[in-house]
């Protein structure tokens, strides 16, 4: 089980690898098309949404009607958008290239976070946290790849990504073998209880609540992944090269703290570790706008590490909320993230056109604060691992 759960998180790493290359490049591609912030914003509103709008339904239906095979699918597709964002020599194939990757995007993630969890032992907090930190490692080392490979030969070089969503696709048509053969578990052993331990009423609370949360973290979490660049550029004078460590250190703290919070929540409580990683964020966040590099550096890495630490804690909480929608569940989180992650980059871009990008990290820096709808959830029930 903990092979098929490392194999997961490993195709995430490469998935989320791919993903984070495009606003890797956002830098080169600004110059190359002479695009404004909000163009930019366009590009990655696209990719989100189309993720976001679709992961619900593809865990809907596969919640219903297993399709294992959506794995490698969803890959395959993703090597389609690659290819295309490669050879896209105008503003709408970009567009249309992001699109494309958002969907590969939107059918892998669903089917991989119920692979995780039915691989999970029980320990459904860790295998969610080991899952996405997977995804996270990939996110920070777009970046690395970009600055590497890409950025100093240009976007065609976009192309070697291929062989990245090849490994991945072999590694996933092995997991899917791993769940035809154990497709029983699907349905056998988490049996027990189908119904909620809570009322109707603070099921709807709890939701309202998540999604509060979620809208904080990712919008900020958006602010850094997709202008973090741009800000270090203008604020630093970095180049596009130099300002892409700087990011990569944002994601790898990103990384670092999802893998921590998932076995933490597992141990204290969901809840204790989703007012830490909220509220334990806001004085970095007041304070970073106003530092030199050395501390905006630090600073950065605090948050990415704190503010991580609630993704796996948020899954699972919702998961167990509502009993037996796994898919959907997963769908919905995953597509909230993307969803969020998307407009926000778009209502962040069109406000950094209008007051500067330095302005956008002082507004920002209230978004933590919305940790205090942490308030609204209910005591969780199952939050210590079965030995």
């Amino acid at each position: 089980m903990v092979q098929i759960v490392g194999a997961v998180a490993f195709a995430h790493l490469l998935n989320d690898l791919i993903q984070a290359v495009l606003p890797a490049i956002y830098p080169l591609l600004k110059d190359k098309y002479r695009l404004s912030f909000g163009q930019i914003g366009w590009i990655a509103l696209v990719y989100q949404v189309t993720a976001s709008l679709l992961q619900p339904w593809v865990g809907l239906y596969t919640d219903k009607r297993p399709l294992p095979y959506l794995l490698p699918l969803g890959m395959i597709v993703t090597l389609v958008g690659v290819g295309g964002l490669a050879m896209a020599d105008s503003y709408p194939a970009l567009i249309l290239a992001s699109a494309v990757i958002g969907i590969g995007s939107a059918t892998f993630h669903p089917e991989a976070s119920r692979v995780a969890r039915m691989a999970s032992g029980g320990r459904f907090g860790t295998a969610q946290s080991a899952f996405q930190v997977g995804g996270n490692t990939g996110s920070a080392l777009g970046p690395i790849v970009a600055s590497a490979i890409i950025l100093p030969f240009g976007q065609t070089a976009v192309g070697w990504l291929a062989f990245v969503a090849i490994a991945a696709i072999w590694v996933l048509f092995g997991v899917t073998r791993w769940r035809v053969r154990h497709s029983a578990a699907q349905t056998g052993a988490p049996a027990p209880s189908h119904a909620s331990p809570h009322s109707r009423a603070e099921i709807v609370r709890a939701l309202a609540a998540i999604g509060i949360l979620m809208f904080a973290k990712f919008i900020y979490i958006g602010a850094f992944t997709n202008y973090f660049t741009f800000y270090l550029i203008e604020r630093f004078g970095l180049t596009a090269r130099e300002s892409q460590f700087y990011l990569f250190c944002f994601l790898a703290a990103v990384a670092v703290g999802t893998f921590a919070g998932g076995p933490v929540g597992d141990r204290i409580g969901r809840k204790a570790v989703i007012w830490a990683s909220f509220l334990g964020v806001a004085p970095f966040a007041m304070v970073l706008p106003h530092a030199n590099l050395f501390w905006t550096t630090l600073f950065a890495i605090s948050i990415g590490l704190i503010m991580s630490s609630a993704f796996a804690a948020l899954v699972v909480y919702a998961q167990e909320l509502v009993p037996g929608r796994v898919g959907l569940v997963s769908g919905l989180m995953f597509g909230l993230m993307f969803g969020i992650s998307g407009i926000g980059a778009a209502g962040l871009g069109q406000l950094a056109d209008i007051h500067g990008i330095v302005w956008v990290y002082k507004f920002c820096a209230y978004l933590p604060l919305l940790g205090l709808a942490t308030i609204l959830l209910p005591r969780s029930h199952k939050h210590r691992p079965s030995l």
